[in-house]
């Protein structure tokens, strides 16, 4: 299908400093149960993972890598290299495609990692957000269950959390219903944060209703106020209906303890996706892009103009504004069933409420019931720990490396033998690593290369600082790790010595990087500037540096010194042409900065929720007022330029205008 290429992971550490849940208010109809975990698991960053923030908007036709399951009723498919993403899952009697099934890969701006794109049932571990894994490769292996039944199992381990997971997916013969068996395993001592959402995209139609056994819904909006909500009807609407929602916006549902938990989103004619699961998996949630320009103009940036889908999700917690503690040496399971619903439309599209939920909970029961649901689980618990018979895809080597580990240092297991992270899954990555548990020290690399990948675990830690106690591998990219780890343990005054000590042996563009990094956070904006302008003298060939770069000297209010480094560098992005155009905008070249503005500029990396073209394209008017009518730029004159002047849709992503 046609797709943009993902490209190089960026080589500079992602560093942001630890902190709580973005700021929210809480509201006193919102009981202690679900308030009590809010923010838990929340600000860790992204390390140890590389940003994914290379890949263009220049679609071409390619293949991708899948995996096909297939009974007499469904066809479900798999992207392998893409978190084994379930992309389709088809419906062969009424030949009816029950998943959204985006016609192009292009990647976005909204996972942890950045690049994100839509589609398909995307599973979301660990961090909170987009997973680590939505781009990246994972295993998939063939498994023969104890009956005979054919399993496909997808697996991988978290690096953020340290946990491995899988998930076995089994369509049996003559069965309407594709089940996902999750596991997820706790190696540790200690008790760590737990986060997992299935994000499950479907078609937004005119008359689409999403039901679910809830009366009341969570709702943290553009006001960063969460409050509990009515459903249906809520904001003199029915919130339950997509097409009436104006702005982007979620939903989580509170779904009562005793009631059976599931989703769905009905067309008019009462068919649809419907997800259910075992009781482990609480959450449900809607996501709408909203009805507003910008949301239309987010449908069409991530896949084609007239495609719109919506998400149905469904997770461990209440909401996504939390974790939940997973004790430690704990296993956490449950089963995921997906189908097609059929429902009288009149009653599904009707008045009330209670009798179109309690109709599809009915006919829910009537064809997979909750009883039989808990019984397949536990049918199926002896086949988490079976063998796989064959690997059809590799994931990442850093399951193996941690069990390198583990054997080395005397601790238990990472992950049962279900769980077969091969030595052939080893790659560059892992190397300098591997070579630092057998051989005692980091090996070098020049400056002008890339420092490779991260590690931040604790014990990684120790291993480092025990070579460099040692003497081995007293190199600038020993400390320049070892800062990296400092920094992800929120030790900054640690980070700033050791990459202080890896200039001392020998400068380099990362640690000086790095260093700016820390004078950002501390809000010393013109040191900052100094400190990546130096950074980027050293290496002017790598555009993410360069951004960095320009984004700091405009933060320091340095202008001039911008425009004079887009003069002189060799990096072509269109996030390098932007910052251009802000720089022209502050030195009042406003015929410029239009110009680039009705020129139909596209970001591929615009960030979930960033307004900056239509910022630049609102003071761009506000200045040229201001000039015209000799007048301040105020509220006032924001205000009249609002109404005057509503940007182009090409360049709208106001999510909430």
């Amino acid at each position: 299908m046609p797709g943009a290429a993902l490209g190089p992971e960026n080589p500079l550490p992602p560093l942001q400093p630890k902190s709580v849940l973005p700021s929210i208010t809480i509201d006193d109809n919102v009981p202690e149960s679900v308030r009590r975990y809010i923010g838990l698991g929340f600000g860790d960053g992204v390390l140890p993972y590389r940003m994914q923030d290379t890949y263009t908007r220049h679609r071409q036709e390619r293949a991708f890598r899948v995996a096909v399951m297939e009974n007499e009723c469904l066809r479900a498919m798999f992207l392998l290299d893409y978190g084994g993403r379930l992309w389709s899952l088809f419906h062969k009697p009424s030949q009816r495609e029950l998943l959204d099934c985006n016609p192009i890969f292009q990647p976005g701006n909204l996972a942890i990692r950045n690049a994100w794109f839509c589609g398909g049932v995307e599973w979301n571990i660990g961090i909170p957000g987009h997973s680590p894994f939505t781009c990246s490769p994972v295993f998939a292996a063939e498994v023969n269950a104890c009956n005979n039944e054919p399993i496909l199992r997808l697996y991988e381990y978290e690096r953020g959390r340290g946990v491995p997971f899988q998930i076995d997916f089994t369509l049996p013969a003559g069965s309407p219903w594709l089940f996902a068996h999750v596991r997820i395993i706790n190696p540790h001592d200690a008790t760590i944060p737990m986060y997992w959402w299935s994000n499950i995209a479907v078609p937004e139609t005119g008359d689409t209703r999403i039901l679910v056994p809830a009366k009341a819904a969570y709702h943290c909006g553009a006001s960063a106020h969460l409050q509990r909500l009515p459903v249906p009807q809520c904001w003199d609407t029915d919130i339950t209906r997509p097409a009436n929602l104006p702005h982007s916006s979620d939903f989580f549902y509170d779904i009562h303890s005793e009631d059976r938990t599931w989703i769905t989103a009905l067309d008019g004619e009462g068919r649809g996706l419907v997800q259910t699961s075992t009781m482990r998996q609480r959450g449900r949630k809607l996501f709408v892009w909203g009805q507003n320009p910008g949301g239309r103009r987010w449908q069409e940036f991530l896949s084609v103009p007239g495609h719109a889908y919506l998400e149905i999700q469904a997770g461990l917690a209440r909401t996504q504004h939390e974790c939940l503690p997973m004790p430690p040496h704990q296993e956490w399971r449950w089963l995921e069933a997906y189908g097609l619903m059929e429902a009288d439309p009149a009653i599904v599209h009707g008045t009330d409420w209670d009798k179109a939920v309690r109709h599809v909970n009915e006919r829910l029961e009537f064809l997979l019931s909750e009883y039989h649901l808990e019984i397949i689980e536990q049918a199926q618990r002896p086949n988490l720990n079976v063998p796989p018979l064959r690997l059809l895809h590799y994931g990442s080597g850093w399951g193996v490396l941690e069990s390198r580990r583990r054997t080395t240092m005397g601790e238990p297991f990472l992950a049962p033998k279900a769980l077969t992270f091969d030595d052939a899954s080893l790659a560059e990555d892992q190397t300098p690593w591997n070579a630092l548990l057998e051989q005692g020290e980091l090996p070098y690399r020049p400056v002008d290369a890339e420092p490779g990948a991260y590690m931040t675990q604790k014990e990684w830690r120790v291993l480092l600082e025990q070579a460099l106690h040692h003497g081995h591998g007293d190199h600038w990219l020993s400390w320049f790790h070892l800062g990296v780890m400092h920094y992800a343990g929120a030790d900054y005054d640690g980070a700033r010595k050791a990459w202080e000590h890896s200039l001392a042996l020998e400068p380099s563009a990362w640690s000086l990087r790095n260093l700016a990094c820390l004078e950002r956070d501390a809000g010393n904006t013109g040191r900052a500037a100094e400190l990546w302008h130096e950074s980027y003298t050293t290496l002017p060939s790598l555009t993410p540096l360069a951004v960095e770069c320009a984004e700091a000297l405009l933060a320091d209010n340095r202008a001039g010194d911008a425009l004079r480094l887009f003069e002189t560098t060799a990096c072509i992005h269109p996030r390098v042409d932007f910052l251009r155009a802000r720089a022209h905008l502050a030195l009042g070249h406003l015929d410029l900065v239009e110009h680039y503005l009705l020129s139909r500029p596209e970001i591929p990396d615009m960030r979930e929720g960033e307004v900056s073209l239509s910022d630049l394209w609102f003071a761009l008017h506000e200045q040229r007022l201001a000039l015209q009518e000799n007048i301040p730029i105020d509220d006032a004159l924001r205000k009249k330029v609002r109404k005057k002047f509503p940007p182009p849709a090409e360049i709208d992503f106001r999510m909430n205008s």
